[in-house]
């Protein structure tokens, strides 16, 4: 009897080998000939299921997405049942960042897509990801309930340090990615910053400034 196809499971094999041989190469120059040759397939059956290169990567988007979201839940599930909104921020802040070797693919190859989200038609007909905003929503709502706990200055804007934080870590990453900085020298700067945040103002010294 032959053996029945999971065809969700080859997609995802698919998309893997794109992810690892963007990673090494850079995604623009990764053809469909390429990610077949990685996944040990044939090119017609990579065309089969994605037909052109830009479904392809726009699978290969989304199957980052939730390899990122399952780095996530990894890091959350290490700080603990019960890890507090200042935890919770570092595991979202620091899943993103190239200190090893999941989070440079991640980073390298979540760049190359905004990139070519703007320079490439198909690709932009797309939506590059469903919510744009999720990640601002979740760290003001994580800063709005440190607030509220008394964990964090009450003086800050939690809308603005949550945008803040989100482009630092970003361009912090990309500064790694290009040998600008060590891992531990943004860790660092991070934690620098969620220091300031996460410092009552009753508890800061006389004259100085929320911000």
């Amino acid at each position: 009897m032959p053996k029945r196809v999971d065809h969700e499971e080859r997609r995802a094999q698919i998309a893997e080998a794109l992810i690892q041989v963007a990673g090494r190469r850079g995604l623009h120059a990764v053809g469909m000939r390429d990610v077949a040759a990685e996944a040990g397939v044939s090119l017609r059956l990579v065309q089969y299921y994605f037909e052109t290169k830009e479904k392809l990567l726009f699978y290969g988007l989304q199957h980052l997405t939730a390899r990122f979201t399952a780095r996530v839940g990894a890091r959350l599930a290490a700080a603990g049942p019960d890890p507090g909104p200042r935890a919770t921020i570092e595991a979202l802040l620091l899943a993103s960042l190239p200190t090893d070797e999941e989070g440079r693919t991640f980073h390298l190859l979540y760049s190359s897509y905004s990139i070519l989200s703007v320079t490439d038609e198909a690709l932009a007909a797309q939506p590059f990801i469903d919510n744009p905003d999720a990640a601002e929503n979740a760290l003001t709502g994580l800063l709005e309930q440190a607030v509220a706990s008394g964990l964090a200055d009450p003086g800050i804007d939690a809308r603005t340090e949550a945008i803040s934080l989100l482009a630092m870590t970003a361009t912090m990453g990309t500064s790694i990615l290009v040998g600008q900085r060590g891992p531990e020298s943004a860790l660092a700067v991070l934690r620098h910053h969620l220091d300031r945040i996460f410092t009552p103002a009753a508890s800061r010294p006389a004259g100085e400034g929320s911000t």
